[in-house]
């Protein structure tokens, strides 16, 4: 049986340490994943974080091709993450590397480990914005609206384009 191609869109952001070295890694290394192709990714963000007090934040998003299901993707993800020192030791606290499996496909998926499409992504400039500039025309499956549309109905006066990214 031949592997599964899924498009997806991942969600980055770091607002510890050398934020955009490390943003830029972790692209590299998702890159040079077999099973992942890098298909595109946004400009760089700087965001307001949410959650207790603590720097500001460096999003972006990337389009991945991928081989993998959404939970083998979710586990690289994830393994990623702890590559680059990430510690989930406060809920919304800071972190060196966050990143969100957004959407896969035209997937809905609700499991104990994995929600896709992104429960939170349509409340998020951070996201939006991002993920607008490189896939405006990708439907979210839940509400059956493009990304371009959603980004409509949040503020994003916190998010502000990295000068040079």
């Amino acid at each position: 049986m031949a592997a599964k191609h899924g498009r997806c869109a991942i969600a980055l952001g770091s607002n510890m340490g050398e934020s955009g070295a490390i943003l830029a890694a972790a692209i590299e290394t998702l890159a040079q994943t077999p099973g992942i192709m890098l298909k595109a990714t946004s400009s760089w963000y700087i965001t307001k974080a949410i959650g207790p007090p603590q720097p500001d934040y460096l999003n972006g998003c990337a389009i991945l091709e991928v081989e993998q299901p959404p939970q083998q993707l979710l586990e690289t993800l994830l393994a990623t993450e702890q590559k680059f020192g990430r510690v989930r030791s406060q809920h919304w606290g800071p972190r060196s590397l966050d990143l969100d499996l957004l959407l896969y496909d035209d997937l809905i998926l609700d499991t104990p480990t994995l929600q896709i499409p992104h429960p939170r992504m349509c409340d998020r400039a951070f996201v939006l914005v991002p993920l607008a500039e490189i896939a405006p025309n990708w439907t979210e499956p839940v509400s059956g609206r493009l990304v371009k549309d959603l980004l409509k109905d949040v503020d994003c006066s916190d998010v502000h384009l990295l000068k040079g990214s």
